[in-house]
C-alpha cells in the first residue's frame, strides 16, 4: 500500500517568526534612539559655559539678536555686522573653563564640516577661546572665536 504524500505544513516556522520579531524590535529601538537624542542639555546661564553655549547656539541658528544679548555693550551695541565664517555646519564642544573673580576663559573645540561631494565630506577642527567678564550676577562675552563672530571687533558706530 502506498501512502499519500504528506500535506505541506500550514503553520509558519516558529524560528522565522522569532527572527523577524527580533529584527522588528531592533529597528524600533534604533529609531527611538535616533529621534530622541535631541539637543544637548542646557548649562546654567549664570556660568561662563552656559553663556558660551547659548551664544554659540544663537549664532549657529542665525538668531543674531539673541546672540548680541550675550556680548559686552562695546561689541553689541550697536553691532556692525561682521561677514564672518560661521555657517550651519558648525559644532561647538566645551573643552575647559578657567574662571577668576571677574574674568573667565572658555576653551571650545569648533568643528566645521564641509560638503566635498556626494560620497565624501570633510571637516576641520580648531581649538578656540571665548573671553568673558563678570556683569552683575552673570557673564558677558568680551571676545569670540572668528567662526562665531557676528559683530566686527572694535567697531562701534
Amino acid at each position: 500500500m502506498v501512502e499519500p504524500p504528506a500535506e505541506p505544513a500550514t503553520r509558519p516556522n516558529r524560528t522565522l517568526i522569532v527572527i523577524l520579531s527580533v529584527i522588528g524590535v531592533l529597528v524600533v529601538v534604533a529609531l527611538v534612539v535616533v529621534f530622541t537624542r535631541g539637543t544637548p542639555q542646557l548649562l546654567d546661564e549664570s556660568t561662563p559655559e552656559g553663556v558660551v553655549q547659548r551664544y554659540s547656539a544663537a549664532v549657529i541658528d542665525g538668531d543674531e539678536a539673541a546672540a548680541i544679548e550675550y556680548l559686552v555693550p562695546e561689541l553689541g551695541d550697536p553691532c556692525r555686522e561682521f561677514d564672518g565664517g560661521y555657517s550651519q555646519d558648525l559644532r561647538v564642544t566645551h573643552v575647559s573653563t578657567t574662571q577668576r573673580d571677574d574674568t573667565a576663559e572658555v576653551q571650545v573645540l569648533i568643528t566645521t564640516t564641509y560638503d566635498a561631494g556626494p560620497f565624501d565630506s570633510s571637516s576641520y577642527e580648531e581649538k578656540a577661546e571665548f573671553d568673558l567678564v563678570r556683569s552683575g550676577d552673570g557673564w558677558l562675552i568680551e571676545s569670540t572665536p572668528w567662526p562665531l563672530t557676528i559683530c566686527e571687533p572694535g567697531v562701534v558706530e
